[in-house]
């Protein structure tokens, strides 16, 4: 019985973006940090292994930059990782990310749980959060500031969500698929001697062959464009004694124009 917690390295929230000659963007050579809400999720799955003794995995998809994260999980109490990546996954969309993260979850297998941060900074979207539940079958509980109550034996979730109209208590079966927000819990920082035993840690690859994904995953092309023509207009303020005069100006003008 397992706990997966996915993560990512991504540019500071300091760096600056840019647009190359190619139309592509960019962040040049800002440094790579953990996902910020990983923080949380990676906690958030050690204090839930600490409770109920699981096995706990962090994934990472992606380029070998990605091993900073993992190792900063092992480093926090994680027990395994392994990173999800080969030359054509390079460009994939979210859905492509999710296809990946959901096959390495049945390769671990007996995965009850999957913790996500709230979203990644660098796209700025958690829709992969809920189309990895989506490829898995399993149910989705986004914003998650606090888990009531687990029980794996009996396969049930309680936790309480973040909504628009305040907050919301939910109960539903295991396995789930949760993102959690920054409320959920304090995070930890590594120990000198997790350090050094992460900084040992040889990082498993799995490539699309090693999960069965039998076709390179949708692409998503992102392009900016510099140099972009001029917006043209013109400004006309309405003058008048008052606001009511002012107001049967623009309402005539407005008539003049065909507007209204």
């Amino acid at each position: 019985m397992s706990i997966v917690v996915v993560t990512k390295s991504v540019p500071d929230t300091a760096a600056r973006v840019e647009v190359n000659a190619q139309g592509a963007v960019t962040w040049g050579d800002a440094p790579l940090v953990v996902n910020p809400w990983d923080e949380y999720s990676v906690t958030e799955a050690i204090l839930l292994k600490e409770k109920h003794n699981v096995k706990t995995t962090a994934l990472a998809v992606g380029e070998p930059s990605n091993d900073d994260a993992l190792k900063w999980s092992l480093s926090l109490g994680i027990d395994e990782v392994a990173r999800v990546w080969d030359d054509g996954m390079k460009g994939q969309d979210s859905l492509g990310y999710a296809s990946a993260v959901a096959a390495a979850i049945r390769k671990i297998g007996d995965v009850k749980l999957a913790i996500f941060g709230k979203e990644l900074i660098d796209v700025g979207t958690d829709a992969h959060v809920f189309m990895t539940a989506r490829k898995l079958g399993w149910t989705a509980l986004g914003f998650v500031f606090k888990i009531r109550a687990i029980d794996f034996a009996a396969g049930t979730i309680t936790v309480e969500r973040l909504v628009e109209e305040g907050k919301q208590i939910v109960t539903a079966k295991l396995p789930a698929v949760i993102s959690v927000v920054k409320d959920i819990n304090e995070p930890r920082s590594p120990s000198f001697i997790g350090i050094r035993k992460a900084s040992k840690a040889a990082i498993p690859v799995w490539s699309s062959s090693d999960l069965g994904i039998s076709a390179a995953p949708a692409k998503a092309q992102t392009t900016a464009y510099q140099n972009l023509a001029a917006r043209t207009g013109s400004v006309e303020v309405i003058e008048g004694a008052n606001e009511l005069e002012k107001a049967e100006k623009l309402a005539q003008k407005l008539l003049e124009e065909k507007v209204i």
